[in-house]
């Protein structure tokens, strides 16, 4: 080998570990180096024409990625007149995989077949990984998720065995894509945490591409805030660069979750944005999806529906063409739904007709049923379009059951939000308030009925909780100082996004309990000598089915923004009110205005149906903001046994649920440090029960409240608690050596069967589609917990003394939670706890 051809080769094998490690302009750099020493386009010697060769096809992808497509071909042509038998196959993997990134998917599939059969050197391991990985690509972005895992895998144990390091992870990469086209989100996590791990090491430019990926999976589980925020680190991380096909992506992605987060002017924004980034590049196939995706945002906004359907068609017919069956599909759809709400359904059913695909995403199944359900609507029969609804809410079902992650299943219900509307405001037209309840039931609080999955476990969990919870004692010691210290609340956010994400990738059981009937809940009540009350909204009304004497009813209530407005005027008065001295003209403005706000919700919940409730408990089943009413306080219900429960079929499961074995045989009561009467409150109740585990001080540590906690028949806690709407698995009460978390309590083998959180406003909660309710007392209710009494405004530590102290007593003589708090909450006025649960 001559010097000249050593020192090719060098520089070839240098740009080719730039251009993998995303650096193509210092990749064509050395190309054209070494093309120089060779005499390029004057080589003569067939050794240096095969070694020129090699270096054109590197060059030519380097080039497209940059956004050079012509210049890439080019580069190709000029390599085929010259390159040598055994480096053929590399060059139609390569012009494969061009045709890939400019959107000629056909013209792709042929190359890269063809380049895979005509492979002939068995020892060259990468040729073999990429081109695999490059044909499994191609399968994944046409939707064909078995064929595409299928050459992934292969291409992950070539890659492996031949110690090629970068080309495993983008493996793993890819292979996260198929999961989130089959819809197996954990294992898609999963696998995009594996490269990652791999990009960090050999390859970190590549990075932000892994937070593409994430992103898209994160809106396939419905966490569309979750996804754009990935996507905006993804898009700090590729900078202000010319747009190379990962800031395209990344600007369509960032598209796609602003719709499902219904921002639709920021939408429209990035797919044009994106489009632009594309249309440069020659990738008409992706810009064409920029395309469909500004169409959607379009068409949510309502405006300028004859353009939607007809732009939607006419783009239908080119994606069909460009190899994208699922993104036509969903174009067909879109003009099927903009036509149905024009009138014109002989149009939207000749679009439901043209686009029926093979093997849909979850995505497009569900907008399927919502197309086909709107249109039968349209046309009059209702039992149709309720059947799509149902169809589309049973592969929603299936889909959650693979979540483990409490933040996936609660977030999932916003996939098939609109189906669910559809269904309930259908069944509302019907007037059958069995069906109604049944409709309501069937999309609400769903994450609520599924068996609890604990989280993972693992050493690397395990380190980042216990710093999460040694930095939240430096944080809270820094307040009191008042000197904050960002940084560890900066590092206490990040700890936080790491628990939380290793929670996504846990597998779900897939194992639900039953729904309940109106029939099932009539029985029970009876039985309880109770009334039930389930508020929902359809179209702003805020309607309910109440449920007595073995019938339901529909009562109409009324808008429902006066409600919410009332709802959160109230909780901000109480909120002021507790624990603090004011001026007694301020004070008296205050209670005026508490009083007035309770006399409205009173007359507009409560009142409609206060000759139904007699003298008989409560079971109130809210929607939205009504979940923070603290219903005791209404005057129709002062002293009355009231119990509010996330939906009826989890109130029924809780009720009918056996008790398990108590590992202890009294309650344990902890008071947490920083309440003035704390410890007077839980040594009050100790001294009516004797029997009672009491952990105060020091001993009141997070180690050994859950080592008691863990299968209590009744745990009471007397401490701090700190609602965090952004991030609720990681609310929590203060105790002597930290924060016990929301998190914490998932990790429970067994939950306590009944807990009390006395202190601050710990019973708040922040409600998803679909009324899945998150905070500290509903984590206690997902993972097994019968009752949560707790405020959804704040408690006064002093006041809490006396009541507490009630409390415990009457449930100590047999009274139900519910009994109990309704006469213990008499002995102190404005006292906004509420009995959770069953």
């Amino acid at each position: 080998m001559t010097s000249v051809d050593s020192q090719a080769r060098d520089l070839h094998g240098r740009g080719r570990a730039a251009v993998e490690g995303s650096r193509s302009g210092e990749g064509i750099r050395l190309f054209r180096r070494a093309l120089r020493l060779l005499d390029w386009p004057n080589v003569l010697e067939r050794e240096h024409q095969a070694i020129a060769a090699r270096i054109l096809i590197s060059m030519a992808a380097a080039e497209v990625h940059l956004g050079s497509s012509a210049e890439g071909f080019r580069l190709l042509d000029d390599a085929e007149r010259i390159v040598a038998p055994e480096d053929r196959s590399a060059l139609l993997s390569q012009r494969g995989l061009l045709c890939v990134l400019v959107g000629r998917m056909d013209d792709a599939l042929l190359h890269l077949n063809e380049g895979i059969s005509t492979h002939s050197d068995p020892a060259d391991h990468y040729g073999r990984a990429t081109d695999l990985m490059n044909r499994g690509m191609l399968h994944a972005l046409a939707g064909r998720a078995r064929l595409a895992k299928s050459d992934l895998v292969r291409c992950e144990a070539i890659a492996r065995a031949a110690g090629l390091p970068l080309i495993v992870a983008k493996a793993q990469l890819n292979l996260g894509y198929c999961e989130t086209l089959r819809g197996d989100i954990p294992a898609a996590l999963r696998a995009f945490t594996l490269a990652g791990q791999g990009f960090a090491v050999h390859a970190p430019k590549l990075l932000a591409v892994v937070g593409i990926d994430k992103a898209r999976a994160l809106m396939q589980a419905g966490l569309a805030d979750e996804a754009a925020s990935e996507l905006d680190e993804a898009i700090r991380l590729l900078g202000r660069t010319r747009p190379t096909y990962e800031r395209a992506e990344a600007a369509l992605t960032r598209a796609q979750a602003a719709v499902a987060q219904q921002q639709f002017g920021a939408a429209r924004s990035w797919a044009r944005r994106a489009e632009q980034y594309f249309l440069r590049r020659g990738d008409s196939s992706r810009a064409a999806v920029a395309v469909l995706t500004r169409l959607r945002a379009d068409f949510c906004t309502g405006k300028r529906l004859h353009r939607v359907e007809a732009e939607a068609e006419d783009l239908a017919v080119r994606l069909r063409g460009l190899g994208l069956p699922n993104d036509a599909e969903t174009a067909t759809l879109l003009a099927s739904r903009a036509a149905t709400q024009r009138g014109r359904l002989d149009d939207a059913r000749r679009h439901l007709v043209i686009g029926r695909g093979t093997q849909p995403m979850l995505e497009t199944a569900l907008l399927r049923r919502m197309a086909t359900a709107e249109f039968h609507l349209a046309a009059g029969r209702t039992s149709d379009a309720l059947r799509q609804a149902r169809s589309g809410l049973a592969l929603l079902h299936e889909h959650r059951g693979r979540l483990g992650s409490l933040d996936l299943r609660t977030g999932a219900a916003a996939l098939a939000s609109e189906l669910a509307a559809v269904g309930l405001a259908t069944a509302v037209r019907q007037s059958s308030p069995a069906r109604i309840f049944s409709w309501a039931e069937r999309s609400r609080a769903q994450a609520f009925l599924m068996r609890p999955v604990r989280p993972p476990f693992d050493a690397e969990t395990s380190d980042a909780v216990a710093e999460l919870r040694r930095l939240a004692v430096v944080i809270r010691e820094a307040e009191l100082a008042r000197r904050p210290d960002v940084e560890a609340r900066r590092r206490c956010a990040q700890l936080e996004h790491l628990i939380r994400e290793r929670g996504w990738r846990v597998d779900g059981d897939g194992q639900y309990h039953d729904e309940a009937t109106l029939q099932d809940v009539a029985r029970e009540l009876a039985a309880q000598n109770a009334v039930m009350v389930a508020f929902m909204t359809v179209d702003a009304e805020l309607l309910a089915v109440v449920i007595a004497d073995g019938r339901g009813d529909l009562v109409r209530l009324g808008d429902r923004p006066a409600v919410v407005e009332a709802t959160i005027r109230l909780r901000t008065d109480l909120d002021a009110l507790c624990g603090r001295r004011h001026p007694p003209a301020l004070r008296e403005v205050m209670t005026n205005s508490v009083t007035h706000q309770l006399a409205v919700l009173g007359e507009r919940l409560v009142r409609p149906f206060e000759k139904v409730l007699a003298d008989r408990d409560l079971v109130v089943v809210p929607t939205g903001p009504l979940a923070g009413i603290p219903w005791g306080l209404l005057d129709a219900l002062r002293g009355r046994p009231v119990t509010v429960t996330p939906s009826a079929s989890s109130w029924l499961h809780g009720t009918h649920a056996p008790a398990g074995e108590p590992s202890g045989s009294g309650p344990l009561l902890v008071a947490g440090p920083g309440l003035e009467f704390a410890t007077a409150e839980v040594s009050k109740i100790a001294g009516s029960l004797p029997a009672s585990t009491v952990l105060t001080g020091d001993d009141a540590t997070v180690a050994a409240t859950l080592a008691h906690m863990d299968n209590r028949r009744v745990v009471h806690f007397a401490a701090h608690g700190h609602h965090e709407p952004g991030n609720i698995l990681f609310s929590r009460l203060d105790l002597a050596d930290g924060p016990l978390m929301a998190y914490d309590i998932g990790a429970l083998s067994a939950a306590p069967e009944h807990v009390v959180l006395s202190s601050c406003d710990t019973g708040r909660s922040v409600m998803r589609t679909g009324d899945e309710m998150l905070g500290y007392a509903a984590a206690f209710l997902y993972s097994g917990t019968k009752t949560v009494v707790a405020g959804v405004a704040r408690v006064a530590d002093d006041t809490a003394v006396d009541v507490m102290s009630c409390y415990h007593e009457r449930l100590h003589r047999g009274a139900t939670p519910a009994r109990a708090l309704a006469k213990a909450s008499l002995v102190a006025p404005l006292i906004p706890l509420v009995s959770f649960g069953s």
